[in-house]
C-alpha cells in the first residue's frame, strides 16, 4: 500500500495537486482514497461534489473522506474529556466552557491521523493520499508522536504510580478528583495508536510532497519543511512548483512575473537536489471535478510515475565501524552553525532552528560514547565509539 502525504505553505494549492494525483491513482486501476487533515476541508469543493464522514465514492476506485472530528474525538478521548470536565466542574467553571476547554488544540487534525491508521490497516486501500494541514502544522503534527512517546516512557509511569499511592490525600488536599486507571489508559492508548502512525508514515512505503508556487517566501518555507521532515525521520520524494507561469509571448507585464519565477525556479532546483521537480502551469481556470484534476495530473507528472516508492533508506541511517558506528541524519539545506548536538543519557538531542528531535540511540549505540559530530554535504554526522572497560 502506498501512503502520500501532501503540505504547503498555505493556499499554494496542495488540495488540488493532492486531489489531482488521488484521481490519476483510480484511473490506473488502484482502489484510491484521499482524506484530509486540515481542519479546513477543501476537498469535497476540489471535486465539485458533496463529501460525507465516510469513504464517498465521487469516481471508479476513487474515494474520498472529509474526517469526522467529532465522531473521532468521542472515540479516542472520552475517558480524558470526561476527567477534566469532573476537574472543572469542581472548581466552578461553566458547563459549556468546560466542554470547549477539554477539546485539545489541533485536536482534528490528530484524530484524522488516527482515521489514516485504521484505513491503512484495513487492507482495503491500494493508495492513500493525505491532503495535510499547511506546513507549520503539519510539522508540529509529524512530531507529536515521538514526543509523546518521550512523556510516556518517562512520566506517565512515575505519575500513574504517585497518583495511584496517594490518590487518597491528594484528592482531599486538592479538593479535585485524581485521576483514574481509565484516564491513564486512555493516554497509553492514544500514543500507541499515534505510535502506529508514525511507523506507517516514516516506513518505506510512504512519503511526503512539497507543494510550492515559484514565489521567494515560498520557496524559504519550503526549504525549511524539507530540512525539518528530514529531522523527524520522514521521507521527501519530490516537489511540485504551482502555477508557473507559460512564456509571455509579448506581454510585458506577464514577461515580468516568468522572470521573477524563472529566478526562484533556478534556486528551487538547488534547494531540493535529487528530488524530481514537477510542474504545473497557470491555468485560466480553477480544476473542478474528477476529469479536469486528472487532466492536471497528467500534464503534472507527464511520463514518470507518481507513485513511485521513495528509493534509499531514509533520513537515518547507522554504519557500523572497526571501532564503533556512524550515525548519519540527513538535514538537508542546514550548515554547521544551525544545529545543536547534545547527548542526554540513552538520547541526542538535535536542535535545528526552532524544531527539537529526542532521538532515542539504539540499544548497541547507546552503550557507545560520542567521539566526534560534524554537518557534511547537508547530513549530521556522529561517530561512535565502544567505551573503554
Amino acid at each position: 500500500m502506498r501512503i502520500l502525504l501532501f503540505t504547503g505553505k498555505g493556499g499554494v494549492g496542495k488540495s488540488t495537486i493532492a486531489a489531482g494525483t488521488s484521481a490519476l491513482a483510480a484511473a490506473r486501476g488502484l482502489r484510491t482514497l484521499v482524506l484530509s487533515t486540515d481542519a479546513a476541508h477543501s476537498l469535497a469543493d476540489a471535486f465539485g461534489t458533496p463529501v460525507g464522514a465516510e469513504p464517498t465514492e465521487v469516481a471508479e476506485n476513487l474515494f474520498v473522506q472529509q474526517v469526522d472530528a467529532q465522531r473521532r474525538f468521542e472515540q479516542s478521548w472520552a475517558d480524558i474529556q470526561r476527567y477534566l470536565l469532573q476537574v472543572l466542574d469542581v472548581v466552578g467553571v461553566d458547563p459549556v466552557a468546560a466542554e470547549e476547554l477539554t477539546v485539545i488544540p489541533g485536536a482534528e487534525e490528530v484524530l484524522a491521523l488516527l482515521e489514516l491508521r485504521l484505513h491503512a490497516l484495513s487492507g482495503t486501500w491500494d493508495v492513500i493520499v493525505v491532503d495535510c494541514a499547511p506546513t507549520a502544522e503539519t510539522l508540529r503534527l509529524l512530531a507529536l508522536p515521538e514526543a509523546l512517546g518521550w512523556y510516556m516512557q518517562r512520566v506517565l509511569p512515575v505519575e500513574r504510580r504517585v497518583v495511584k499511592a496517594l490518590k487518597p490525600v491528594l484528592t482531599r488536599a486538592a479538593g479535585v478528583p485524581m485521576p483514574g486507571d481509565s484516564v491513564f489508559d486512555a493516554v497509553e492508548r492514544l500514543h500507541a495508536e499515534l505510535d502506529e502512525v508514525r511507523d506507517l508514515l516514516s516506513g518505506p512505503d510512504s512519503s511526503v510532497r512539497l507543494v510550492m508556487t515559484p514565489e521567494t517566501v515560498v520557496l524559504a518555507e519550503a526549504r525549511r519543511s524539507f530540512t525539518t521532515l528530514s529531522l523527524f525521520g520522514y521521507r521527501v520524494d519530490g516537489v511540485v512548483a504551482n502555477r508557473v507561469f507559460p512564456s509571455a509571448d509579448g506581454d510585458e507585464w506577464r514577461a515580468g512575473w516568468v522572470e521573477a519565477q524563472s529566478r526562484v525556479m533556478a534556486e528551487v532546483g538547488e534547494s531540493f537536489p535529487g528530488l524530481p521537480l514537477w510542474k504545473s502551469v497557470y491555468r485560466t481556470g480553477e480544476p473542478v471535478g474528477v476529469e479536469a484534476l486528472r487532466g492536471l495530473a497528467d500534464e503534472v507528472y507527464a511520463d514518470s510515475d507518481p507513485l513511485a516508492a521513495p528509493t534509499g533508506e531514509g533520513p537515518l541511517k547507522v554504519t557500523r565501524t572497526a571501532s564503533g558506528a556512524t550515525l548519519e541524519l540527513q538535514l538537508p539545506n542546514v550548515r554547521k552553525g544551525e544545529v545543536d548536538l547534545a547527548r542526554h543519557g540513552d538520547e541526542l538531542v538535535v536542535t535545528v532552528g526552532s524544531y527539537r528531535r529526542l532521538l532515542s540511540l539504539p540499544a548497541g549505540l547507546a552503550r557507545h560514547k560520542v567521539k566526534g559530530a560534524r554537518v557534511d554535504g547537508g547530513a549530521l554526522q556522529v561517530k561512535f565509539e565502544e567505551k573503554a572497560p
